[in-house]
């Protein structure tokens, strides 16, 4: 039984209908915007200098899928990144999922991840090259995102995992080029807490931050509807991040439904800053109501929110409630 609204959320979407949100300040000074669209059709790119201005920028498409190919439906969960390897070009970076069609195999869909790159100066403007990036595992993938530490570059993204029960588990491995990596991947965690199996087994959307002296990795749990919620892995910044005993996982969500406000499945989460770089800003999506008409992933109102990130006394994040700023 859902327990009952009592009471109105104190804040807004910031964006409606954009699932899998991803922010990225730039040092041209510019926020930059891409998200799911409920077409699952096309990567849609805006930019604004604030937060807020986002929700009103020129959306523009930069890439929309062919009519049939590897790559040509159910295009995921976009992320936008400028990477820059030692000896090599700076380029900015769109990793997105994608499958041939909607068929279902193995009890999943078919997805693989892609890459779409520049190096042009403005990615609203520029000319795009698509490839592939391999994991070395064939099988169901999606969810990536990119982060550097102690100069290297790491790739953290959602697989189903040959020998694992479930839909997906984190993986990550270090990269030599921003669509290629290098070594085994690594299993950073598998769905394994009540919490991360209702419905489906699913940890998938990880998201980066270091802060205090951690690293830490915000990721999803559990099926598309209220039952939806984030996780959080932290290992210590001198670590080793490719040793799986480097990292420690919280036994609880870190953000959850809000039955009373009515802020349902918030998930799939990024980091950004705020404007004068002060205060640290969680973007997710969430939906508004529960009673969804068949499967989730068709329902388009999972919409785009922020709110700040509260630090502890022992420098972990505190999230509060999707329902507060």
């Amino acid at each position: 039984m859902i327990p009952e609204k009592t009471a109105e959320p104190l804040v807004k979407p910031l964006i409606e209908q954009r699932a899998d949100p991803f922010i990225y300040k730039h040092s041209d000074g510019f926020y930059y915007f891409i998200a799911s669209v409920p077409e699952y059709d096309r990567l849609e790119l805006r930019r604004a200098e604030t937060i807020a201005g986002l929700a009103d920028a020129e959306r523009v498409t930069v890439w929309t899928k062919p009519d049939t190919g590897p790559y040509s439906d159910l295009i995921w969960a976009p992320e936008i990144h400028h990477v820059h390897i030692e000896g090599q070009a700076p380029t900015w970076a769109i990793y997105f999922a994608a499958a041939p069609s909607r068929e279902i195999k193995h009890d999943l869909f078919q997805h693989r991840m892609y890459a779409l790159t520049t190096t042009d100066a403005n990615p609203l403007e520029a000319q795009w090259e698509l490839t592939q990036v391999d994991s070395g595992i064939d099988t169901f993938c999606l969810d990536a995102t990119v982060f550097e530490h102690e100069g290297k570059h790491y790739y953290l993204w959602a697989q189903k995992g040959p020998e694992i029960a479930g839909n997906s588990n984190l993986y990550i491995a270090e990269m030599d080029t921003p669509t290629s990596i290098v070594g085994e991947p690594v299993l950073l965690t598998k769905p394994e807490y009540d919490w991360e199996v209702i419905g489906f087994l699913v940890n998938e959307g990880p998201a980066v931050i270091k802060k205090n002296g951690r690293l830490f990795i915000g990721y999803s749990a559990s099926a598309t509807n209220h039952n939806y919620c984030m996780g959080l892995l932290w290992a210590d910044e001198n670590a080793d991040v490719l040793d799986p005993a480097s990292w420690e996982k919280s036994p609880r969500p870190v953000l959850e439904s809000d039955y009373e406000r009515g802020i349902y499945g918030p998930g799939h989460n990024s980091f950004t800053v705020s404007e004068d770089g002060s205060e640290d800003i969680l973007v997710f999506h969430a939906r508004t109501y529960t009673k969804i008409e068949g499967d989730p992933l068709w329902d388009p109102n999972r919409h785009t929110y922020v709110k700040t990130i509260r630090w502890n006394d022992e420098g972990f994040p505190e999230f509060g409630k999707p329902s507060e700023p």
